[in-house]
């Protein structure tokens, strides 16, 4: 074996999890961010755990509302979720500019993309700085699930979104 760093383990490591993080804009919209790590943290209770820039505006809702979905994208969206990380909703509708269809789940006024395998439906616990990141403690209170839509993973070191195949 040779040293390498972090971003070159992260290629090594493909394919990772990816999902889109829902937030409620202050006009009642919904901002979508994509996030290429989450995990799950507890079945006993439910929670779940994903990180985020400290300069993400969806974090900035998050920590505003402290209501928040992930989503587990599906592949028909592969590009415009690619789009969505690069992308600030400061000032962007992103659901307009990459032409992600909306819907709404129950119990929550945030939507999601339509094409998603999974909804998890959360409030915010608590969150921790991590160098140049948050990460944010959720406890979830719904999920939802699609089996027909196929999930993204990220690849290469987050340079492409694709199914595992």
């Amino acid at each position: 074996m040779k040293k390498i760093n972090l971003p070159q383990a992260s290629r090594l490591t493909s394919p990772n999890p990816v999902t889109v993080v829902c937030t409620e804009k202050p006009d009642g919209s919904t901002n979508l961010a994509t996030v290429s790590w989450w995990t799950y943290l507890s079945f006993n209770p439910n929670m779940i755990a994903y990180a985020m820039a400290k300069t993400s505006y969806s974090g900035e809702m998050v920590r505003n509302n402290r209501k928040v979905i992930l989503t587990i994208p599906g592949a028909e969206i592969a590009d415009a979720v690619m789009g969505c990380g690069s992308t600030t909703g400061r000032d962007t509708d992103k659901a307009a500019k990459f032409d992600i269809a909306l819907t709404n789940v129950e119990g929550s006024f945030i939507q999601i993309p339509v094409h998603s395998r999974v909804a998890i439906v959360c409030s915010l616990k608590e969150y921790h700085e991590v160098g140049d990141h948050y990460l944010y403690i959720c406890d979830v209170e719904q999920v939802y699930g699609d089996e027909s839509e196929e999930a993204l993973f990220a690849w290469n070191g987050y340079s492409q979104l694709r199914p595992a195949k």
